[in-house]
């Protein structure tokens, strides 16, 4: 399979006529034609660019790096249900994009996450559990960064694309041979940050990789809406390559992933990989996505499931048996049984905590609101002792 053809179309007037062979010709290209090692039906597929070659043990590998990423992760949404964290952002359904590409790290090179790169974190060596301090509130990240070279989660949207940018120079001027990932979404590379990371990594050949996620809708935004040609096609314009991988197979992303890394830490320069990819469940827990989607998109994609597929391929070339697939779903429900108990024996934010580290010498206004929020704290307690 080949990656998309860079022609842009022509916008078409209001209340022009499509022809039959024009609407035709649409649904055919409806399918983004993408670098793709393993196909949705679980068969092994060649590709003239991009090729890997894994053990048995590796595919295994793969495959309970992306269960236990999805056992982890709903059991983070269930726990915030439960009222145990303030929000969570579901991977589900682009495992196989961070399993993938976060397996072709080395340890020396350096990450820059979003919020939801929990399978990355994972591939980090990043226990779970640290993952949730920051939507409990009780901690900024609980990890550190230079211990695992993946920095804390960046909430502001496209954020971390400069820092990535200006991490890589910087290791470009050390001499190191090192490489820097940064991830972001369909919905950031609407930012100018994401525009300004671009400019600045190709001026200066900054050995970068922009790992943009698409799951096609920046919450209730759907790609089309944001951009007239495909992501992965705005490199061009900055001078350097694209390219579009299919985001459900954990084999291309790490085949593709593999060679942008190598290809930048041998000082030529930046590249751009959209894994093109869905988002299963919602932006966020505040989030309702039947508001915005129909649920026969989800089906769809369902019959594209990265888990799934590779499970196909292990069960087909007899890689697997019950034995491993039995054991993998112990060891999953061990996890979220570590998560669930850590995350109850961490302590209740503290509220007041939020006042803290605003000024270094005080404020007048937070100190006023500070008393306002302590007052109405109070209020609370003084409701309870009145029972």
């Amino acid at each position: 399979m080949t990656v998309e053809s860079t022609a842009a179309r022509k916008p078409r007037r209001s209340g022009a006529k499509r022809s039959t062979s024009a609407r035709s010709t649409k649904k055919q290209s409806a399918e983004p034609e993408l670098v793709q090692l393993l196909t949705p039906e679980g068969e092994r597929v060649e590709h003239p660019e991009y090729a890997i070659d894994l053990t048995p043990d590796e595919l295994r590998g793969l495959y309970r790096d992306m269960v236990l990423t999805r056992r982890f992760d709903a059991e983070a949404t269930t726990l915030q249900r439960q009222g145990e964290l303030g929000l969570w952002a579901s991977l589900l359904g682009q495992e196989a994009a961070q399993i993938g590409s976060g397996r072709a790290l080395r340890d020396d090179d350096y990450v820059f996450p979003t919020y939801r790169e929990h399978g990355v974190a994972w591939c980090r060596g990043v226990d779970p559990t640290n993952l949730l301090g920051m939507f409990r509130g009780v901690n900024h990240g609980g990890w550190d960064p230079n211990s695992n070279n993946f920095h804390l989660y960046t909430i502001v949207i496209g954020a971390q694309t400069l820092h990535a940018t200006g991490y890589a120079m910087g290791v470009a001027k050390d001499g190191a041979d090192s490489a820097v990932l940064a991830y972001f979404g369909d919905g950031a590379s609407s930012q100018g940050d994401v525009a300004e990371s671009f400019t600045y990594s190709a001026v200066y050949n900054a050995p970068v990789v922009f790992f943009c996620q698409n799951n096609q809708w920046a919450i209730s935004e759907p790609t089309e809406k944001q951009t007239r040609v495909p992501l992965y096609q705005r490199a061009q314009g900055y001078g350097f390559p694209g390219v579009r991988v299919d985001g459900n197979d954990v084999l291309a992303c790490l085949a593709v992933t593999k060679a942008a890394l190598e290809r930048a830490r041998t000082g030529q320069g930046p590249m751009l990989v959209e894994a093109f990819t869905y988002r299963m469940g919602a932006h966020t827990t505040s989030d309702d996505p039947t508001r915005y989607r129909p649920s026969e998109e989800r089906e769809l994609w369902e019959t594209k499931d990265p888990i799934l597929r590779l499970r196909t391929l292990l069960s087909n070339e007899n890689l697997a048996d019950d034995a491993f697939f039995d054991g993998l779903e112990e060891e999953a429900d061990a996890l979220a049984k570590r998560v669930r108990e850590a995350v109850r024996a961490m302590p209740d934010p503290d509220h007041m905590a939020l006042f803290e580290h605003t000024y270094a010498d005080g404020h007048a206004l937070v100190d006023e609101e500070r008393a306002q929020f302590a007052a109405y704290q109070a209020s609370f307690v003084t409701a309870e002792e009145g029972i």
